[in-house]
């Protein structure tokens, strides 16, 4: 079991520049050590034989064959917008950029 103490915390807290009082302190030292504990399950199960994943099931994409289909011109896709601007649809500004 991990043990952190206080004065680790304290330490800690002094690097990061983050201002806690006595009980912030305790209180930070008993979940650190969890925390810690935690990770050192893990790091236990997860050897060398078990490859790092970033998801529980296999993913996999679905691809399909690019076919040119018929579609929409540029006219016929801007005949409806309310305004257009160099064959685009222009919409309001709203993040006050030039």
């Amino acid at each position: 079991m991990s043990n952190i103490s206080r004065d680790d915390v304290a330490n800690l807290a002094k690097l990061a520049r983050i201002d806690l009082s006595e009980d912030e302190l305790a209180g930070l030292a008993k979940e650190l050590s969890v925390i810690l504990d935690a990770v050192a399950r893990v790091q236990e199960v997860a050897g060398e034989d078990v490859p790092p994943t970033s998801h529980p099931l296999p993913l996999v994409n679905v691809f399909r064959e690019d076919v040119v289909r018929p579609s929409l011109t540029t006219e016929e896709a801007l005949s409806g917008a309310p305004e257009q601007e160099e064959q685009r649809f222009k919409v309001p500004q709203i993040l006050g950029e030039e």
